[in-house]
């Protein structure tokens, strides 16, 4: 198990494809903790969000200035924030934690894609249409021997699944500082991932 130094200098990114909840659950953590947030959506340059509504799915090169942006915003020394960023394959994530230059915090929102078509069906005016969704899908690779995720599934409304992600973070750190308890060397990247049922 890994020690997160401090939770409060360490920033979270909210993920998952589109439609999954990462707005509302990253806002909600972000006023738990008192912390700025970064809506993703809205760094995104006005040529991605042209083809997304168009219903053109975006490329790599789409993708590339919006991940260092996010990524510098989130490395930011202070405050320290939460951001929603879709963060759909291993290589995005690797390029937001490049740019922000610190360790991170990944909460990956694992939902079926039923319960995604289902919300996206009820936001008629965001950018991002339904016939998307099976893309976010194919581009989406799930978090697997990251070390700085955590993968939270099930059932739960946003403010429990954020009270999830808090408490896990929180008590798996604090076991893990409790076991090294008077190690004299700081360990400052972030925990192990995990699964929530």
């Amino acid at each position: 198990m890994m020690i997160i130094a401090s939770m409060q200098e360490t920033p979270i990114v909210v993920m998952g494809v589109s439609g999954c909840g990462k707005s509302t659950v990253a806002r909600i953590l972000s006023d738990r903790m008192g912390r700025p947030f970064i809506e993703g959506d809205d760094l995104h340059p006005p040529a991605n969000v042209a083809k997304m509504s168009a219903g053109i799915a975006l490329t790599d090169e789409d993708r590339t200035s919006w991940l260092a942006q996010t990524g510098e915003l989130l490395g930011a020394p202070h405050p320290t924030s939460v951001a929603s960023c879709s963060a759909l394959r291993s290589k995005y994530r690797q390029r937001l934690r490049e740019a922000a230059a610190r360790p991170l915090i990944f909460l990956y929102l694992q939902v079926p894609r039923s319960e995604v078509v289902e919300r996206m069906s009820s936001r008629p005016d965001h950018f991002m249409p339904i016939s998307l969704v099976d893309s976010q899908f194919a581009a989406l690779e799930e978090p697997c021997d990251e070390p700085d995720v955590v993968t939270i599934t099930g059932p739960g409304t946003a403010s429990e699944l954020a009270d999830r992600f808090l408490y896990h973070v929180f008590t798996m750190n604090r076991a893990a500082i409790d076991r090294q308890a008077g190690s004299a060397k700081a360990i400052t990247t972030p925990i192990i991932s995990s699964s929530l049922d």
